[in-house]
């Protein structure tokens, strides 16, 4: 291959959505060349609308071509990717399998800006790419590559057991996920919103209790809560919740946020709570993510766009309103 023109969408300094072309001249020996089919739209590229990087980073594609050096991938593989693109292998992060905090990690608007998942094509480095079981769609699949992985990271490293009550604050693009993997995590799941308008989507996402919690002075839950998953996009009045924890429970606030975390300092230390800063997994968790959202049918509720500079406007219009229901995913014309 002698070189490519790759189609890519950027924000920039007016936020408005612009169409660009980035040029690889080839791809490395370690390197696997996709075609983009589906990307998914995640919070945190509505903070990288007015910079010149190229959006997404919940990209899936069909391998086109790889380097000489690549075992793991063939022509015609389902393949997706997530927030992080490199590390350095060597360091004590890496050697112990949490690459995601390597010191010099390659994470999605700090490294490779001028690739994305708003594309045409991409060309990453195969030990950072994903194999997508054929129980996934690619629509599906797009959003467990960022937002399924952090709620299962978030579970699945820090302690969470299947004899435990947990607590998940939000039904989004977080938070619906959040109720599935926990549910067949075996948990009993506690879910708290604003109204009563999702109760009934809540429950039959796995669900076993739900609260609205708008203009509640006091929550009255019965048993409390061993773990408590924050996925709203703005900090909840936590003096409504510590009183429902308990002790040694586990907080986990998952979005993305400029503000800072004000917590009630004299609650957090006599209880013993534990915050659990999280964020997206490292690749051994991500692999198990999509084995387990494949074996008990986890399954994103999406809403598809089509993958031009219209579809990413209007996608990211709807989402900054509210109105995603609850993942976009954003699809290449075939």
């Amino acid at each position: 291959m002698t070189g490519i023109n790759i189609t890519v969408f950027k924000g920039s300094s007016s936020g408005k959505i612009v169409e660009s072309t980035t040029h690889k001249d080839g791809i490395k020996p370690d390197e696997v060349l996709l075609k983009i089919t589906h990307a998914g739209l995640c919070g945190t590229d509505l903070h990288y609308k007015s910079s010149d990087v190229v959006l997404s980073h919940e990209g899936v594609g069909i391998v086109q071509e790889v380097g000489p050096e690549v075992t793991t991938f063939k022509q015609g593989d389902r393949a997706g990717w997530g927030y992080l693109h490199n590390s350095c292998g060597h360091c004590d992060e890496c050697l112990g399998g949490n690459e995601i905090f390597c010191p010099e990690r390659a994470m999605y608007a700090d490294a490779d800006t001028d690739q994305g998942g708003f594309a045409s094509h991409a060309i990453w480095k195969a030990d950072f790419l994903f194999h997508i079981p054929d129980a996934i769609s690619s629509s599906n699949a797009a959003p467990l590559m960022c937002a399924g992985g952090t709620v299962f990271n978030a579970m699945h490293i820090h302690g969470m057991l299947p004899t435990d009550r947990v607590g998940v604050i939000g039904v989004g693009g977080l938070g619906h996920l959040a109720i599935q993997f926990a549910a067949k995590m075996g948990c009993k799941v506690v879910v708290f919103s604003g109204t009563e308008n999702k109760r009934e989507e809540a429950m039959n996402l796995g669900a076993s209790e739900f609260y609205a919690t708008k203009n509640v002075q006091k929550l009255e839950i019965g048993a409390l809560l061993k773990h408590l998953f924050v996925t709203t996009s703005k900090q909840p009045e936590w003096e409504h919740y510590l009183d429902i924890l308990a002790p040694h429970a586990k907080i986990y606030p998952l979005t993305v946020s400029t503000d800072a975390l004000t917590f009630p300092y004299m609650q957090l230390v006599t209880n013993g709570f534990t915050l659990q800063g999280s964020i997206c997994p490292s690749r051994g968790t991500h692999v198990e993510m999509l084995r387990f959202a494949a074996l008990h049918g986890i399954k994103p509720i999406v809403q598809e766009f089509p993958l031009t500079k219209a579809g990413i406007e209007e996608a990211m219009e709807k989402l900054e309103e509210g109105k995603v229901r609850y993942r976009a995913v954003l699809v290449a014309e075939k």
